[in-house]
């Protein structure tokens, strides 16, 4: 076998691989043999028919295409091999010469990935930031608490709307005078201070009475859905029905009973602190942890190819995408109502994506230099972890996962997990 390497525009390569004609040859009888054994030919038990009926039925070009399938992509393995070259995307193929009584001639364009050189990834520096836990957080999570367990009451009458109170409004909107589409509604149950309404129309609300007209004036986001209000000025005519207060219980030892298994105010506000503490004491050590990686990552030096960048921004849509799905709604309704397009979301992810391929270059250049494997026994945690979370047997998992062809995959990712630790465990202290 002959290979020749020539470089090509976006730092891809065109390999040129020549199969000698004795193998080339081989592979095509090989080809017929399949077929006959795959195909039904009238007067013939299968496997059992001649190579010319074979080509009266299908055509010589199928046999051919089946000797390709073959012996191309063995001898497109060898080429990778022979260059050392590991592919950053999917190759393209074209036959030059595919003729049986002449050498197999293909070419395989590729992208190679690209050479990393990497910068200081040990004895790295890396704040801590852990969030304190004061009197007013646990105050305001047991309130969040008291919240589950409130009651609604009608406000005395010439009562003003105040922040928590669930008023019933009729409101229009106005842009420049035209009242828009969807501006409208009656009766309509608002929460002052949810945040349902546009950034400063719930605010206006605040001090009204029942029975009041009120002029709420607001301008509408520059990334709302509706592209044509998006940034615009809006006036909202609006009238106050009823307003209902929010009666919070008292915190008190049987509030603190009926909501939880302790028998006390103190006994809860403890047991609040200390889940909070841990929580802040995590939340700084994911931060420090990806702050770690991150610092990494961008002390290398590399030249990512385009089409790196383009494969994974098309990967994160398919996850998006799988993920409505999963919610009961299409990709086409989500971009309808986002107001956007296919365009926009794959430049909107585009930096992301640039940084999650500069950070696996990294993982998997930090690994060769610190010759960091994948045991057996990695892949057999990774996979008892996957079977706890689905409830099944990790012999059942694996199954799943080899018959699927996603081993390859699975040791990438453990790898870069374990790859991502190391960074970590050596951080400075």
């Amino acid at each position: 076998m002959k290979v020749t390497k020539e470089n090509g525009d976006n730092q891809q390569v065109v390999l040129t691989i020549e199969v000698e004609q004795a193998d080339w040859s081989k592979a095509i009888g090989q080809a017929v043999k399949r077929i006959a054994n795959k195909v039904d030919i009238h007067g013939f038990r299968r496997g059992k028919a001649p190579r010319q009926v074979i080509e009266r039925e299908i055509g010589k070009e199928a046999i051919l295409d089946e000797a390709f399938e073959k012996i191309g992509q063995k001898a497109f393995n060898e080429a990778l091999e022979q260059e050392k070259i590991e592919l950053a995307s999917y190759p393209s193929f074209e036959r030059v010469t595919v003729e049986e009584d002449k050498p197999l001639v293909f070419k395989a364009t590729v992208t190679p990935k690209p050479e990393v050189t990497l910068g200081e990834y040990k004895g790295l520096k890396v704040e801590s930031k852990l969030e304190p836990v004061t009197d007013e957080t646990v105050a305001e999570h047991i309130d969040r608490m008291r919240e589950r367990k409130a009651k609604l009451t009608e406000a005395p009458e010439g009562s003003e709307v105040k922040k928590g109170d669930l008023v019933t409004l009729d409101f229009k909107g106005f842009v420049d005078g035209e009242a828009f589409e969807n501006g409208e509604g009656k009766d309509y149950p608002l929460t002052i201070g949810s945040g349902s309404f546009i950034p400063g129309f719930e605010d206006q609300l605040i001090g009204a009475k029942a029975g009041e007209d009120r002029e709420v004036k607001v301008t509408f986001p520059a990334d709302y859905h509706e592209k044509k209000l998006s940034g615009k000025d809006a006036t909202f005519q609006c009238k106050i029905h009823t307003i209902k207060h929010k009666e919070l219980p008292e915190l008190t030892d049987d509030f603190v009973e009926s909501v939880s298994v302790f028998h006390t105010v103190d006994e809860l506000k403890k047991d609040v602190r200390e889940k909070l503490e841990k929580a802040a004491e995590n939340k700084a050590e994911n931060e420090r942890r990806a702050a770690a990686i991150e610092k990494a990552a961008e002390n290398i030096t590399v030249d990512i190819p385009p089409v790196m960048i383009d494969d994974r921004v098309e990967q994160m849509i398919e996850e998006m995408a799988m993920r409505l799905e999963q919610q009961g709604l299409k990709f086409e309704q989500y971009m309808q109502y986002a107001g956007s397009d296919i365009e926009q979301l794959r430049a909107e992810y585009r930096e992301t994506a640039e940084k999650n391929v500069r950070t696996d270059l990294m993982l998997e250049a930090v690994a060769r230099a610190e010759d960091i494997k994948v045991e057996t026994a990695d892949l057999d945690a990774e996979v008892a972890t996957m079977a706890q979370l689905y409830g099944a047997q990790p012999a059942q998992v694996k199954k799943i996962i080899t018959s699927q062809g996603r081993i390859g995959d699975l040791a990438v990712t453990v790898l870069r997990r374990k790859t991502a630790k190391f960074i970590v465990d050596n951080l400075a202290e």
